[in-house]
Order: structure tokens, then sequence, then C-alpha cells
């Protein structure tokens, strides 16, 4: 599957919206190996780059993705964050936000004309219009996000503005720490 995807003398960048792939795979039944998931894409292709968005807590002195973080920032990710705003929704109770669409759209636009394909670990509907204006100037991109979630986390206007579109369900196995099933 994978090997259709790539092509060892494109070069590729890695945008991976964290958020949406940490819940695509809690939905799924599965954690994710970066470290396998960095070697998948530096053995089939001449890899870039691999981002990662996060958007972490503004207030808290220690948050739990801080060890992940850290871990990415020194095994060859570059970490894009954000801080995540504290509110009260209508009920009084306290919610957390954080998108970090705008870094990432921001980034694929800039790389472009750069890259021959750029991959996106996202279903974010947003950045549609990034996908558009990177297919303009050449870059071909793919998708990775799921159908297979209850709700689907892609949205179609980005599914169909993809140039690939791929399941994560299909490929999580080459990059998971425990396989569905195996807990």
């Amino acid at each position: 599957m994978l090997a259709s995807i790539f092509r060892p003398t494109d070069r590729t960048a890695l945008f991976i919206d964290g958020a949406s792939l940490h819940h695509g795979a809690r939905n799924l039944d599965f954690e994710v190996d970066f470290h396998a998931l960095h070697t998948v894409f530096k053995e089939s292709t001449d890899f870039k780059r691999a981002y990662y968005y996060a958007a972490l807590p503004e207030t808290e002195d220690y948050s739990p993705l801080r060890p992940l973080t850290d871990w990415l920032a020194y095994n060859g990710y570059c970490l894009v964050t954000k801080p995540a705003r504290a509110f009260s929704d209508g009920n009084g109770r306290r919610r957390v936000k954080g998108n970090v669409n705008v870094e990432m759209a921001v980034d694929l636009i800039s790389q472009a004309g750069r890259l021959d394909h750029a991959v996106l670990i996202s279903g974010e509907s947003d950045l549609r219009r990034a996908v558009e204006e990177a297919q303009a100037r050449g870059t071909r991109v793919t998708v990775i996000s799921s159908l297979r979630t209850q709700p689907p986390m892609i949205g179609d206007d980005l599914r169909r503005q993809a140039d690939t579109f791929v399941e994560l369900a299909d490929i999580a196995c080459h990059f998971t720490r425990n396989p569905a099933g195996n807990r």
C-alpha cells in the first residue's frame, strides 16, 4: 500500500496535525510509533522534513504532551506549537481550545514550491484551500485520515481536493506500537 503512495525520488514532507492523529489512532485502537513513522518516510522517498503541530495548554507548567513533544523535537521532527486557550462554555464548563490549521496551511504553502509531494495527516476541511494552492504550485498532496471512525475524521471537501486519500486504518500497521486487537 505505501509503495504505491511514494516515489523514491520525490522530495517529500510530512505535515502532522497531532490532535487529529491522536484521536484517529485512539478511535481505531492503536498507538503511533513515531520513530517507525519517520523511518517509513525516510526509507520510501527523498524525505525532507516532518512537521508536528500541537496546541499546548498555556496555563500549566507540565502538560502530558510535553514528553512526546520533547521526544519528537529531539528525534528529527520540526515541532510547531501554539498555546491552547482555556475558556468557559455557555454552561460554565471549562474547555480548552487550540487549532493549528493556520500554521499547517502556511507551512504547506511555503514549502510547496520546494516539494514534489506533501503528505498531510489531518482531516480538517479548513486545509482544503491550502491543499489547492500547494497543488497549483506543482506539489502532489496526499491526505491521510479516517472515514472509519465515528464520526468520520475527514471532511469530504478535503478528501476530494487531495490527489490521493489514504485511510489511516489501512496503513497503521506500518507505524503502530500496539496494533488493534493486541491490547
